[in-house]
């Protein structure tokens, strides 16, 4: 059995070394053959059979920090868009695919999901009022069931979120799985061979395993 190689794209921004060893375990506990490996280098992410890029900051910095990595941009466009090989955004990670962020101003994101990153403003008025930012445990609502990142994870799965804005995609199409914090927020969004979580699945324990040994045995 060959190694699926996985690039964990290093910009400065991102639980790094916690996502790198939940997907070295949660390949081990599958039984899938990975090399994982975290850098800032075109080539590696160029060679790459999968890639993920994590982000924890705002939309601005980390996009910054990713164009600023000589050719990781265009390496990404060539791997990602062009040869269709699978990728994963987390958190910001997942906000930089969409066209825009709204965060302290209006910053370009890569564009490959339609949509922009906009602050959470929870709904309503109830009894207790929402904080934000988005912090902890919350279930999420499947609306596109039979994905195979999602094989095995039920509609009500928990998962453990962290953030203070969300994407906000233009087609409902692209929505696989929401959040309910205040109303409806994109908890998951997808397309060809693009796939992208708001929470972090390297901290939601036995489903976040799950979710990242079904994206190392993903052929979209």
């Amino acid at each position: 059995m060959s190694s699926k190689s996985v690039a964990i794209i290093d910009y400065g921004s991102g639980n790094l070394r916690s996502v790198a060893k939940a997907l070295q375990r949660a390949a081990r506990d599958g039984g899938i053959e990975c090399d994982v490996t975290v850098t800032s280098e075109a080539e590696t992410v160029a060679r790459a059979e999968r890639i993920v890029l994590p982000g924890v900051g705002a939309f601005a910095d980390c996009m910054k920090g990713l164009s600023g990595l000589n050719g990781v941009e265009a390496a990404l466009e060539e791997a990602v868009r062009k040869k269709g090989r699978p990728f994963l955004g987390i958190c910001v990670g997942m906000q930089l695919m969409a066209d825009r962020g709204l965060e302290h101003g209006d910053h370009p994101g890569l564009g490959w999901i339609a949509g922009e990153v906009v602050s959470i403003a929870p709904a309503g008025g109830g009894e207790v009022a929402l904080k934000v930012p988005h912090m902890g445990w919350n279930e999420i609502a499947v609306l596109r069931e039979g994905h195979p990142v999602l094989s095995g994870l039920a509609d009500g799965t928990h998962f453990y979120f962290v953030h203070g804005y969300h994407l906000r995609p233009s087609s409902d199409a692209d929505l696989v799985a929401t959040v309910d914090y205040g109303g409806p927020l994109a908890a998951m969004v997808a397309r060809d061979n693009l796939i992208g979580t708001q929470f972090h699945p390297e901290k939601s324990q036995m489903a976040g395993l799950r979710l990242l040994q079904n994206f190392a045995r993903w052929s979209p």
